[in-house]
């Protein structure tokens, strides 16, 4: 009987820095550490080398930057998916890229396992699993934070001093983080206490905004159907204005989120982040928008944002309705075009102008100046249409009334 092979999704963190040595010894298998770069900065240098000394028998570092901005990123942007009115949805963007990447790879290398490092009562064992099912249902599909002897992060930390398994959390800092270009999340410790404002060390790239620059921050952000092109004028792809914006951003307080929210499996949770970019890009998308759509498109697709926001905490990307969702998306981005001056200020983004060639706004209809052409007369036939349902209504409520 041949070995057992499992591909693992690796982030060098406390969980999946322990998973390595447990599900080794557990199974007797051999281990394929994968790790994908979303953009990440800690817990980053010298993975291959921690992954096998851990005991992994291989490792798979992919670079994944260019895919998450082109092909989720982006799609979500356009579509202004902000799950619950607030969170961009960093992490849950990166689940099923990441999952996407440790199938490719456990069918490249003939692996008969897959595991996760989430835990029972997040979100994210769904986007693994579901993502999983989608794409490889034939593998079977292991949780070991669903069933290890550890019941609290403590325990890990102690099992990874007792096999020599280097980590960075510690009982002193004990806050679990993930990392990616379009965001960070913080959770755990003290943050569990919703009454309790987030500490200052929760925070990993933005300045207080009590200690923001006191002289504003502006930036010109162009679009082309959606997308963001270029910042100050400078063409620039993807990527790079998402790296140049969280820079930005981040030096003025922008982007710090606290929110409660609803996890797939039915509680509340307190979650705290940090997306300058992503708050600077939806807010500036937004605008464009407003500009550029057409009255009813506009507002129908603020719910069709909090459907596709929905499709993707839930962890349902690789789905008809989200391919059915982004056909449409698509059709109401072919004149968002233009561009949007915005300020950044100790914490807070506004608008400062906007201006495209598919603008909606007419001024001389606008206008209360001599310059008006708006036809005042017509006003009248209009409201009397307008309001005759109501008014016939009324005039038969008043009729039959007792």
């Amino acid at each position: 009987m041949s070995k057992e092979k499992i591909a693992i999704a690796y982030s060098g963190g406390l969980d999946t820095s322990v998973m390595i040595k447990w599900l080794k010894d557990r199974y007797d298998a051999d281990i394929v550490a994968v790790t994908g770069n979303l953009g990440q900065q800690k817990e980053i240098e010298n993975l291959e080398e921690k992954a096998m000394a851990t005991g992994a028998t291989s490792f798979s570092f992919l670079d994944l930057r260019k895919v998450f901005v082109e092909e989720y990123i982006q799609p979500a942007l356009k579509a202004g998916a902000l799950y619950e009115d607030v969170y961009p949805l960093a992490t849950a963007l990166g689940r099923p890229l990441l999952a996407k990447a440790l199938v490719d790879v456990a069918l490249e290398n003939d692996c008969t396992m897959l595991a996760h490092g989430c835990t029972g009562k997040g979100n994210d064992q769904v986007r693994f699993e579901v993502t999983f099912a989608s794409l490889a249902p034939h593998l079977k599909v292991l949780a070991p934070l669903r069933e290890w002897e550890f019941t609290s992060r403590e325990a890990e930390i102690a099992y990874a001093r007792k096999h020599d398994i280097p980590v960075s959390a510690t009982r002193k800092n004990p806050y679990s983080i993930d990392e990616n270009i379009w965001g960070i999340s913080i959770e755990c410790g003290v943050l569990e206490d919703p009454m309790i404002p987030p500490p200052e060390d929760a925070y990993q790239i933005t300045t207080s905004p009590e200690k923001a620059p006191d002289t504003a921050g502006v930036v010109d952000i162009e679009f082309v159907q959606g997308v963001p092109v270029a910042l100050d004028g400078k063409k620039m792809d993807g990527l790079d204005i998402i790296m140049a914006l969280n820079k930005l951003g981040a030096a003025h307080g922008v982007g710090r989120l606290d929110m409660v929210e609803n996890r797939v499996v039915g509680i509340k949770s307190r979650e705290i982040y940090e997306a300058p970019a992503a708050v600077i890009l939806h807010f500036a998308h937004r605008e464009l928008e407003r500009l550029t759509l057409e009255k009813t498109v506009f507002q129908y697709k603020r719910n069709v944002g909090q459907d596709y926001a929905n499709l993707i905490y839930n962890g349902t990307w690789f789905s008809p309705m989200r391919e059915a969702l982004d056909g449409f998306v698509e059709a109401t981005q072919k004149n968002v075009t233009g561009l949007v001056r915005v300020k950044l200020f100790k914490g807070s983004v506004s608008l400062l102008g906007r201006t495209s060639p598919w603008s909606l706004y007419n001024e001389e209809l606008a206008t209360y100046t001599e310059a008006d052409t708006f036809n005042h007369k017509a006003a009248e036939g209009f409201i009397h249409l307008y309001g005759l349902g109501l008014k016939t209504y009324s005039e038969v409520q008043a009729k039959n009334k007792v």
